[in-house]
């Protein structure tokens, strides 16, 4: 019997001392989490990254243009630099109005033997047309008097009869394997009639250099607001110098020839 009752209390007094370290761990478990949770309470949390950043970046693009900076962002629209091809476009349609110009008064003529007066001359043989300068070479022996000397001398007749045909008013003859044709004086009515034709041409290439003009201010205003005024206003002014200087480049060629109709 006394066994069993020394048995029993060692097992009541085992039973306690695990009841005791159970309750000191649960202790210090929340005493743990009673500091930690103090710790959280107490400790001031970290403050958040400022976002004032995006406001300033916003307030930026909303009334700025965009660009693109060095280090590689996408948001970029920069004016185009359209001040070369449109100067270049209106230079090359006023130089080939002013090379028609040319064409157009070397077919007048005048009193005076010019090498190129026969050139729009159009002649046919075996039954093809070409210009005569493609058939012919025609030289200026005196200034009153042309030479025309054909690659091929059978086609002197029809050089002959496409030059007794054209407008000009001249009679070639015949020397050996060549043309000499004499210019003969023009009289006060014929001169008179070729000027109103230099006339007539010098207004029709100033109207084609103003139209390659309005062309070219119609590119400037076609790009809109993305070209800066100024710069807009800067190439309109070179445009119409450009004008203005081409315009006088046909007043000259006219000018040269109504004083050669004249003057002879």
């Amino acid at each position: 019997m006394a066994l069993y009752l020394r048995r029993a209390i060692r097992l009541r007094n085992t039973a306690l001392l695990l009841r005791s370290s159970k309750i000191q761990t649960c202790n210090v478990s929340h005493s743990v989490f009673c500091q930690n949770q103090k710790t959280c309470h107490t400790q001031k949390p970290s403050p958040l990254p400022s976002f004032d950043f995006l406001r300033d970046s916003r307030r930026g693009f909303a009334k700025g243009k965009k660009s693109k900076d060095d280090s590689g962002g996408n948001t970029i629209e920069l004016a185009p630099d359209i001040g070369p091809t449109v100067k270049a476009g209106a230079t090359s349609q006023m130089d080939a109005a002013i090379v028609a110009l040319s064409r157009e008064l070397a077919k007048l003529r005048t009193g005076r033997a010019s090498a190129g007066m026969l050139d729009h001359i159009i002649v046919e043989t075996g039954g093809v047309k070409m210009q005569l300068n493609h058939l012919a070479v025609v030289s200026v022996i005196d200034s009153k008097t042309l030479s025309i000397n054909p690659y091929d001398p059978n086609t002197i007749k029809e050089l002959e009869s496409a030059i007794v045909s054209s407008p000009l008013g001249l009679n070639p003859r015949v020397d050996g394997q060549r043309l000499i044709a004499a210019i003969p004086l023009l009289t006060k009515e014929h001169m008179q009639a070729m000027c109103k034709v230099v006339a007539k041409s010098s207004e029709d290439v100033k109207q084609s250099i103003r139209r390659a003009r309005q062309k070219a201010l119609d590119a400037i205003k076609k790009v809109g607001s993305s070209f800066p005024k100024d710069e807009a206003k800067r190439l309109e002014k070179e445009i119409d110098e450009l004008t203005k200087r081409f315009a006088k480049a046909a007043d000259d060629l006219c000018k040269a020839k109504e004083k050669e109709i004249t003057q002879g």
